[in-house]
């Protein structure tokens, strides 16, 4: 089997092995001037139904301070709220999370290192599960970490981009926090080493 082609079988296994999904549009989310938050393109039926989930919320009752800013993942909304070190940047956006509660990591963390373009390799469990997976998976479109990563000080734990938008607003990841690529490069760009995570 030449490498094309094992990598393509290789990431349609990948595929399969997840959680089965509705395609969905990018959602671009931002807040406006009154407290509010805009959800701006094609609003899906699935999306509809969990819109409540997506509102504006204050840092304060989370963290004591926005030192190096400050990123919340609610897994029950499905949704990463982001706060600049000044307060002045405050930004939404739909997420993947886990798809059960024993894959799934709630506390607090921090962003150890930031890289564009990651390569990944499936951690020891996920091949148990997962044995047709292939060990290693270079950088680019097969890649499901996507465009860009924000590791986390836990092992193994990352915030990163998709190339299957289908996942977004769904359980669908092995433990990882998921968005879109054009959310992640815009978070990546924002966040530092050092930037507070919370999962609630």
């Amino acid at each position: 089997m030449d490498f094309k082609l094992q990598n393509r079988f290789s990431r349609r296994t990948f595929l399969a092995g997840s959680a089965a999904v509705v395609g969905m549009p990018a959602l671009a989310q931002d807040v406006d001037g009154d407290g509010t938050v805009e959800i701006e393109g094609e609003i899906t039926q699935t999306v509809r139904r969990n819109i409540s989930s997506f509102r504006a919320l204050d840092w304060q009752p989370y963290f004591s301070n926005l030192k190096k800013g400050a990123i919340l993942v609610d897994i029950s909304s499905r949704a990463l709220h982001y706060w600049s070190e000044d307060g002045q940047t405050y930004k939404l956006y739909p997420s993947s999370v886990p798809l059960s509660e024993d894959l799934t990591r709630r506390g607090r963390t921090k962003i150890v290192r930031k890289v564009e373009g990651p390569d990944w390799r499936p951690t020891p469990s996920m091949l148990k599960r997962n044995p047709d997976w292939p060990p290693y998976v270079p950088p680019g479109p097969d890649n499901p970490l996507g465009t860009h990563a924000l590791y986390l000080s836990w092992t193994y734990y990352r915030i990163h981009g998709t190339h299957d938008t289908r996942k977004i607003g769904r359980r669908s990841s092995n433990g990882c926090i998921g968005l879109y690529n054009e959310h992640i490069a815009e978070l990546f760009g924002r966040a530092q080493v050092g930037t507070q995570v919370l999962l609630i």
